[in-house]
Parts: structure tokens; C-alpha cells; sequence
């Protein structure tokens, strides 16, 4: 009896200081959300991302300055020359055999052999599907090799603070904010999604997705540099090259589309999900025959109305490591309309946007444990099928245009 007169005396004490802090952690939590929903909203807007992306070179550049670099490019050409085997009788690199004429070694064919199979394995289509390398070291040990650590204590030092940075102040904001912009996306969208159709709906849609794709980019400290927005879509088709899942909300920063994909399951698939709410998107299943024949049907309905935003495709129809573009699907060009060209680079220093990763949380880990998500965007003039221009070339003709602009290697190969 004595031991639960004492609970509830502690119980009433717990609910007076309770009661008594109650307001300042309520006010303290909405001064951090108002904080971090100004920062993550208007922070492109006002320049705040991009001063936090000059400081990044600023750190680079000193980092830079800290490496051997003779020592590095030294490392670089003795790679090459291991790796440079020439497939020939004659190999004066092959060993010399051991055995006596007429006679056979096991050993002796090795390095012919080990010469194809790096042929095979470091095919330009390969390369296009593998995290890309950089030249120079950006302080995250996943895109460079460890030993730029070991070449000074000072190097060591600076990239322990710079862990810390990522991991314990950067990642845990980042994903607050993803959990805020993701919440505020789909109650504004579901709201949109009750007004009438109209022209008042397409305008408040233009706006609420723009914002909330700008909200759900400061979570990464993406920095989208737009070129060329004379020729930004208005209607119609946009096609670009695809490097990650973030590709349509990075160019949804600046304008807002209709999107088509595949259907996906998880955070993918409720975020995806959160979209169709607002507006007319077509989502479909790629192993279903029926899904992919209504799909033209669809694009070409969405195409002949001007009041629909502009629908955004990824002709590739995978995703490849922002260093080639590799042959585009041609239902796309089959459709009477006009197209729009975007070509998307991204600049690996910063992060590495490419989703080669197993599952989409480990890819949205690793961009939130990145330095900032930094990509250029160019739209190109408007292009139309030629009178007797089949759909295959028409996608060729735009494929080229797009890997010109972006500086991409331009691939006639099928990504599956």
C-alpha cells in the first residue's frame, strides 16, 4: 500500500514539472521546425545552398594542397601499366615457360586469359553501371581509396571532422527534414487533390509541387544549377538521361511535370503515391503487357492537352552513372508531340547521386551521409519528329543532343 501511495505521489510530481515545461518544449519544437522548414524552402532561393557549396571548394582546394600528388599520379600510371595487357603470341610480358618443348604448363596461358576477362569486365557498358571514380579526393572514403588518410595526420584529422559533421549533424537535420517535407507533400497534395479541375487547380498544383519538391531537396542540400530556361516545358513532352530516383525532383524544383515510371513498393511507393493525389501521373507495372500497351495511349492523351503540365520521361529507362547515355526506348518518339530535350549533370565531389546501392534506403543513406547533391541542368530547344523520320532515329537525333550539351559519351547500346 505504502509503495503505491508512493507511485502515484511520484506520478503527480512527474505531471506538475510536466506541465509546468510542457510550453517551452512545445515552443522549442516549433522554433526548430519553423528553422529548418525556412532553411530547407528558401534556402535556394536566397543563396544559402550555394554558399554552403562554395565553402565545400574552399575545403577541397585545402585538402588538395595536403595530398602528394606526384605520389598519387605516380599510384595512377603504375595501375594503368598493370592493367595494360597486350593479347599477343609474341607478350614479351608473358612469363617464360619452364617446360621443355613440346610440353604444356597450366600457368602459361594465365595472362592471356586474366587479359580477356578484364576486357570483359571493364567494357565501356560496364563502366556506365559502377560508381564513378574522381581524380581528385572528396573526403568521403566511399569514392576514393583509403590511403589519402594515411599521407598526413592533418589529412586524417580533417576527415574525422568531416565524419562528424556528416554523420552526427548533417544527417540527423536531413532527415527531420525529409520526414517534414515528406509529411507536408502528401496533406498539401491530398488537399489539392478535393478542388475542382480547372485552371485555379493546375495553378495551385504548379506551385505546391514546386515548393514541396523544394522543401524535399533541402534534406540532401541539393543545388540545382538551371541554363536556358527560355526553352523550359510548357506542355508536350520532356525527355532527360536518367542517373537516380532524385532526377524528377530535381527538375521539379523549377517546374512542375506530370511523371511517368514504375510502379514501386515502400517509401518509393508512398511518395509516388502522395503525387497521383494532385495530378494526372501514369504510373505503371513493366512485366505487365497490358500496362505497358495503355501507357502510348496515355502519353499521347496527356500530350494533345495543353492545360496538363509537361509529362517527364527517362528514355533509358534505367539508371546509369551520369558519365553516358545509353540508347533511349522509342515509345516515347512514336507520339505525335513535340519534345523537350533536358540534359542533367551531376557533380560527383559533392555526392554521388547514382542508385547503384541494393535497396532505396541505403541509397537515400548514403546521399544523406554526402556533402550536398550538386547538379547542372540544361533545357534544350524543343524538338519534333521529321516528316519521314522514323521513331528510332527521332530518339537518336535527341539522344545525341543530349549527350553533346551534358558532355556524355553517346552509346548505341540497350542499358538492360
Amino acid at each position: 500500500m505504502l509503495d503505491l501511495l508512493k507511485l502515484e505521489t511520484i506520478w503527480e510530481s512527474y505531471l506538475t514539472s510536466y506541465g509546468t515545461v510542457a510550453p517551452y518544449v512545445v515552443l522549442g519544437w516549433w522554433v526548430v521546425f519553423t528553422a529548418l522548414m525556412i532553411v530547407a524552402t528558401i534556402g535556394r532561393k536566397v543563396g544559402l545552398r550555394r554558399r554552403y557549396v562554395k565553402a565545400l571548394d574552399l575545403l577541397f582546394t585545402i585538402a588538395a594542397s595536403k595530398l602528394n600528388e606526384e605520389d598519387v599520379v605516380e599510384d595512377n600510371n603504375n595501375d594503368e601499366f598493370e592493367n595494360n595487357v597486350v593479347i599477343d603470341p609474341e607478350a614479351p610480358r608473358a612469363p617464360l615457360s619452364s617446360s621443355t618443348p613440346g610440353q604444356f604448363s597450366l600457368e602459361e596461358p594465365m595472362p592471356y586469359l586474366a587479359a580477356g576477362m578484364r576486357a570483359i569486365v571493364q567494357d565501356c557498358i560496364g563502366k556506365s553501371f559502377s560508381p564513378e571514380e574522381l581524380k581528385t579526393w572528396n573526403m568521403l572514403s566511399r569514392t576514393k581509396r583509403m590511403r589519402h588518410r594515411r599521407l598526413s595526420p592533418s589529412m586524417t584529422l580533417l576527415w574525422v571532422v568531416g565524419c562528424i559533421i556528416r554523420y552526427f549533424f548533417l544527417m540527423p537535420m536531413r532527415v527531420v527534414v525529409l520526414c517534414m517535407s515528406l509529411s507536408t507533400m502528401c496533406i498539401l497534395t491530398s488537399l489539392v487533390g478535393l478542388l475542382p479541375s480547372g485552371k485555379w487547380k493546375k495553378k495551385i498544383n504548379a506551385y505546391v509541387v514546386c515548393w514541396c519538391f523544394d522543401f524535399v531537396a533541402g534534406s540532401l542540400s541539393v543545388v540545382a544549377r538551371f541554363n536556358n530556361k527560355e526553352n523550359r516545358p510548357q506542355y508536350g513532352i520532356a525527355v532527360a538521361n536518367h542517373t537516380s530516383p532524385i532526377d524528377s525532383m530535381v527538375l521539379a524544383t523549377d517546374q512542375c511535370y506530370d511523371m511517368v515510371g514504375q510502379k514501386a513498393k515502400g517509401l518509393l511507393g508512398a511518395f509516388m503515391n502522395a503525387l497521383s493525389k494532385s495530378s494526372s501521373h501514369i504510373w505503371f507495372e513493366r512485366k505487365n503487357a497490358k500496362d505497358r500497351s495503355a501507357v502510348s495511349k496515355l502519353l499521347q492523351e496527356h500530350a494533345d492537352d495543353h492545360s496538363l503540365p509537361p509529362i517527364l520521361l527517362f528514355p533509358e529507362g534505367t539508371c546509369v552513372n551520369n558519365t553516358a547515355v545509353l540508347q533511349f526506348k522509342k515509345g516515347a518518339f512514336e507520339i505525335d508531340s513535340v519534345i523537350y530535350p533536358i540534359a542533367i549533370r551531376f557533380d560527383p565531389r559533392y555526392g554521388d547521386a547514382f542508385w547503384w546501392q541494393d535497396t532505396f534506403l541505403e541509397y537515400v543513406f548514403s546521399m544523406m551521409t554526402s556533402w550536398a547533391i550538386v547538379a547542372d541542368i540544361w533545357y534544350l530547344p524543343p524538338m519534333r519528329k521529321g516528316p519521314n523520320e522514323s521513331a528510332v532515329a527521332f530518339s537518336e537525333r535527341v539522344k545525341a543532343l543530349i549527350a553533346h550539351r551534358g558532355g556524355f559519351v553517346n552509346m548505341t547500346w540497350d542499358g538492360f
